[in-house]
């Protein structure tokens, strides 16, 4: 009898032993809700999951993605997630998501949240992160503008999505940094341009016919580059852009393709895609999670820019790095990587030296303080911000 109750405790203890280990084996969740652009935009979306997904793969995590595909599955999409209890974290990736966030974290307040491009709903289970996309569009405006005075262009050419603020910082800064490289121009050649902006708001983000159809007007009138800022829709600029030059017999040079968020310079074969204005969206999911992850969440307003590593005007690492998420994505196919590159440096060499040169001194100006680059989160500010820089012609 002694023998068989030691037995039967070693079967306890086995099972006990065993259940341990199951336990062990599963896994904490994440979660990222996407905005109805969703997934294949190469850009906002896509750069969400892409941080999330490597953040969950560091810290052994399993992400569980969640489409939107219209703005009534906001609010379900949270609450199904956040009921579940599962999470650890749950992130909702963009502006429209705000108010329904607003409404689901006050129904789930023990849930943690992220929410990108929204700092004005907040609350103590909120980490929200902002961008200041301002700066990033700065050094693509000076880009633009001084290409188009350079390569004798009428206007720098921007398409947008849903006028909304975060669409206003980067139009704020575009205008700007058009100016800035304006003078710049002047300075260095003694010679003054008259360079206008044309500018779309399509009120969209997804459709991608839209987004061609209003750069194929940009591009009638003139434009040397067109900028991207409806993530999707780059898509449609891109097309338009590859048969304005096919129309006039070009393989590379302008018209550019002026890319958002990731670096979308490989896009097209790296043939028009100068440079991008790209905003670290991914870092910021990251960050994110590896805050829940090392128990130091912390609710409240994150602003991310040059400084931060928020930001940034596109370089040759960056390059580099997106193709392999270009190929993951299947934008961009193994075979040509090689032509990609050699394309792209050789958009870059015909650009002068010093117009490089001058936008690396524009960012240092900001990183500086030296240089103060205007914003707008209402109506009326940007009106103002129109107004101090109208870039008419």
């Amino acid at each position: 009898m002694k023998l068989q109750r030691i037995l039967a405790l070693l079967a306890v203890l086995v099972l006990g032993i065993s259940l341990v280990g199951m336990v062990g084996v599963a896994k904490d969740k994440v979660a990222v809700i996407l905005d109805v652009g969703g997934r294949g935009d190469l850009s906002f979306n896509d750069m969400g999951f892409k941080g999330t997904d490597q953040a969950a793969k560091d810290f052994n995590l399993d992400m569980v993605e969640i489409q939107s595909a219209t703005a009534a599955d906001y609010l379900p999409n949270i609450r199904n997630a956040a009921r579940t209890g599962e999470y650890k974290l749950i992130i909702c990736v963009g502006f429209l998501l705000g108010d329904a966030l607003a409404q689901a974290s006050q129904e789930f307040p023990k849930q943690n949240f992220a929410i990108i491009d929204v700092g004005y709903i907040t609350g103590p289970n909120i980490m929200n992160y902002v961008f200041r996309e301002n700066e990033q569009s700065a050094l693509v405006g000076a880009l633009g503008g001084m290409l188009a005075a350079s390569q004798n262009y009428n206007y720098v050419g921007c398409v947008l999505g849903i006028e909304i603020p975060v669409l206003y910082h980067f139009e704020a800064g575009y205008r700007f940094g058009i100016t800035w490289g304006l003078k710049k121009y002047a300075a260095v050649t003694s010679h003054t341009t008259n360079v206008g902006l044309l500018y779309t708001y399509t009120g969209t983000f997804s459709d991608v016919a839209l987004g061609k159809s209003a750069t194929e007007a940009q591009l009638a009138q003139g434009a040397v580059a067109v900028y991207n800022v409806a993530g999707p829709l780059g898509v449609g600029d891109l097309e338009a852009i590859t048969e304005k030059h096919k129309a006039i017999g070009t393989t590379t040079g302008a018209p550019y393709y002026f890319g958002v968020d990731a670096n979308q310079d490989y896009l097209g074969n790296g043939r028009y895609g100068i440079a991008s204005g790209m905003k670290r969206v991914d870092n910021a999911c990251y960050a994110a999670v590896k805050a829940v992850v090392e128990n130091k969440f912390a609710a409240g307003v994150t602003s991310l820019g040059l400084k931060e590593g928020g930001v940034a005007i596109s370089g040759a690492q960056d390059l580099l790095d997106f193709m392999a998420f270009g190929m993951a994505g299947g934008a961009l196919k193994e075979a040509d990587v090689y032509s990609t590159i050699a394309n792209w440096a050789t958009n870059r060499a015909n650009v002068p030296y010093w117009i490089w040169q001058a936008v690396d001194e524009l960012r240092a100006g900001i990183l500086a303080g030296t240089v103060s680059v205007p914003t707008a989160d209402t109506k009326p500010e940007m009106e103002a911000v129109r107004a101090q820089y109208p870039l008419t012609r």
